[in-house]
């Protein structure tokens, strides 16, 4: 049975990797949709921004791998609203539901709005403004392979409309965790982002952001906080930034590209309280943000983020705030119910 179960997450892993994956390899352009990297969860978002594999019963933290979805979280309905950095406010809804005793299958919708920009001709005349959009229409499906070992597939629609010119893609993730329940012991593994575009804004092809990540989280013994790495961007190893300086006028940008800042661009740290079912507390960072800010108004709480949550009733409220520089301030809010419960 279990040999069954595993052949049929693989031939679903591989017919989604071959569809989706290697059209995208074989087309030149630059990537983008870049939004897909933004979690839905405030939970992950207060814990740097990207997990893969924190186990919640909380449907959002399967945001970033489907793997992480399960008959636990049935029933449950989440919203969530962020406010990003400038004029950009994000919104989603997402729904899950069990599918038999091992499986569970959700459906999402994610907008991503930039607020108003100017619109100008070649010349620089000022024309009237734009609002830049995008959406994100997707469905997730996971399956228990055994007791310690699930696999997830999630497929997402993605529309963007920019001005008088639109874009649509199809986007890919497959994810496996191993959840050892005596020790507290998660691991994943996750390709995001496969896909392409399959309507283009003009003539040139845009690729999406393809990522593979690796993921621990743990708490050890009674000890009440749980510890989280994430390793993403693994396709690359060089992630050079430029450091400005303090501003001054004779400042020389410099470029930083050495063994320890490439390790740790790609690492993100988080840890949370599990001490209580009613509330819990995370810290998250990741210094990839904290140097993709790195100009001299940077504060020193770039790269770290705080969420915050309770549990009142039928209904789990959480919050997450980060400050990536001084200018910009980020607020994350989730509001997720039972439907099963409220019904009764």
């Amino acid at each position: 049975m279990i040999y069954r179960d595993f052949n049929r997450i693989s031939l679903a892993a591989l017919v989604f990797f071959i569809v989706a994956f290697l059209p995208a390899r074989g087309q030149d352009g630059s990537s983008a949709y870049n939004f897909l990297n933004i979690t839905s969860s405030s939970k992950i978002y207060g814990l740097g921004g990207v997990n893969i594999s924190l186990v919640d019963d909380d449907i959002s933290v399967s945001d970033q791998n489907p793997a992480l979805l399960g008959p636990e979280v049935s029933g449950q309905l989440a919203f969530g609203y962020m406010h990003y950095v400038g004029g950009s406010n994000f919104a989603n809804l997402r729904y899950a539901h069990s599918s038999g005793e091992r499986g569970a299958w959700s459906a999402s919708v994610r907008y991503f709005g930039y607020g108003s920009i100017k619109e100008a001709t070649p010349d620089g005349t000022i024309i009237g403004t734009i609002s830049p959009k995008d959406f994100a229409f997707g469905g997730s499906y996971s399956y228990d392979i055994n007791q310690r070992l699930r696999g997830g597939i999630s497929l997402k629609m993605l529309y963007s409309s920019y001005a008088e010119y639109s874009a649509f893609a199809l986007s890919t993730d497959l994810g496996i965790n191993y959840y050892d329940d005596e020790r507290d012991l998660s691991l994943s593994l996750v390709a995001a982002n496969l896909g392409g575009q399959i309507k283009r804004f003009n003539n040139s092809y845009d690729r999406l952001p393809f990522d593979i990540r690796l993921g621990w989280s743990q708490s050890f013994g009674t000890f009440p906080i749980r510890f989280s790495i994430t390793a993403w961007n693994l396709t690359k190893w060089k992630l050079p930034y430029v450091e400005t300086g303090d501003g001054s006028s004779d400042a020389e940008p410099e470029v930083k590209d050495s063994f320890k800042s490439n390790l740790f661009r790609h690492l993100v740290f988080g840890a949370d309280l599990i001490s209580s079912e009613n509330f819990y507390i995370g810290l998250g960072y990741n210094y990839k943000t904290r140097t993709d800010m790195a100009t001299y108004s940077r504060n020193m709480l770039s790269g770290f983020s705080l969420a915050g949550g309770i549990n009142v009733g039928s209904f789990n409220v959480g919050v997450a705030l980060a400050q990536p520089h001084t200018g910009a301030t980020t607020f994350m809010f989730n509001l997720t119910c039972n439907l099963s419960d409220l019904i009764q």
